[in-house]
């Protein structure tokens, strides 16, 4: 064996070494799903059949409420997102929210296609399947790209609208979650569904929160615990490596449903210049923009976040 076959074997055995030492700290096999229902699917949570997958919905607060408010939380989160909220909100309103496909306990679409025309079609899908005729909608990052491309497809369905820090335009990021940047990064994202520290998804929630004090155990568990459910890694992969369609953007406009902008003035990920954005190109809005807070308001600051809300659903 000459000395470049030496070279180039011992890389690779000392590569082999690196990955299993790795895999032994930080591999993850998937977390059976009987175990996550039993502790994130506790009452009042429920599954509905929808394109074959079973989603974990919860539907609370007063069913005597024809105009139910349905929440849509964002990329790698879950439907607990919104639980300080609906504490507050089931007082009066009747609030319906989902773990939507690639995330929390619904898991992947069975085909894999992330589309937002997709995720609208699926959302149709669960609110007939709920016989929602008409509802409030809201949605945080990713939900709230859902949440206003579903009020272009389906104006019939949604009287109000709710973007908390929500995606859509084309973005350029002040800082970006390690775990989103992993899952872009070729060879690395190969990886990811093997290899997935928990310190990585602590990281990602501190990254997008404004006050890092508040990213506790028992938050990041939970992040930690539904990104091990069964496909849910390959699923984030997937979702994050569409190309980027800004062609929907142009429609904005035409949304003529009152609409609360809520924004984090301390969002990095989607900063606040695009709430700018969404408040110029609507025409019936109501920006409020949160001091001291990050890219997922409800969470890190639910009462503060609250307050306009129930301004907002008074109107």
């Amino acid at each position: 064996m000459g000395p470049v076959a030496k070279i180039v074997r011992a890389f690779f055995i000392a590569l082999l070494v690196l990955l299993t030492v790795i895999y032994i700290l930080f591999g993850y096999a998937d977390k059976p799903i009987a175990e996550l229902k039993e502790k994130y699917a506790t009452p009042p949570s429920a599954f509905i059949l929808v394109d074959g997958m079973d989603v974990h919905y919860r539907d609370e607060g007063n069913k005597a409420d024809s105009l139910p408010l349905v929440l849509i939380h964002g990329t790698g989160a879950s439907l607990h997102t919104f639980d300080a909220w609906v504490t507050a909100l089931k007082k009066e309103k009747r609030v319906i929210r989902l773990d939507i496909p690639a995330f929390g306990l619904t898991g992947p679409f069975p085909d894999r296609q992330y589309s937002i025309e997709h995720y609208v079609v699926f959302m149709n899908q669960f609110l007939v399947g709920m016989g929602i005729k008409k509802c409030i909608m809201g949605g945080n990052s990713l939900g709230g790209q859902i949440a206003w491309n579903y009020t272009v497809q389906f104006p019939e369905m949604v009287q109000k609208l709710i973007l908390i820090d929500a995606a859509g335009y084309p973005l350029q990021s002040e800082s970006v979650p390690i775990g989103f940047t992993i899952a872009r990064t070729p060879v690395l994202n190969k990886l990811m569904p093997f290899i997935t520290p928990r310190f990585m998804v602590k990281m990602s929630v501190k990254n997008v929160y404004a006050d890092h004090s508040k990213v506790n155990k028992a938050l990041v568990n939970r992040y930690f615990d539904l990104t091990l459910r069964k496909g849910n890694r390959q699923a984030l992969i997937d979702r994050l490596n569409l190309a980027t369609d800004s062609n929907a953007v142009a429609f904005i406009k035409n949304i003529q449903q009152p609409t609360l902008i809520l924004w984090g003035e301390q969002d990095l990920l989607i900063p606040v210049a695009y709430a700018t954005r969404f408040h110029n190109d609507l025409p019936n809005d109501t920006l409020v923009v949160l001091k001291n807070v990050g890219h997922v308001p409800m969470e890190e600051s639910p009462m503060e976040s609250l307050a306009p809300l129930l301004a907002f659903l008074k109107k």
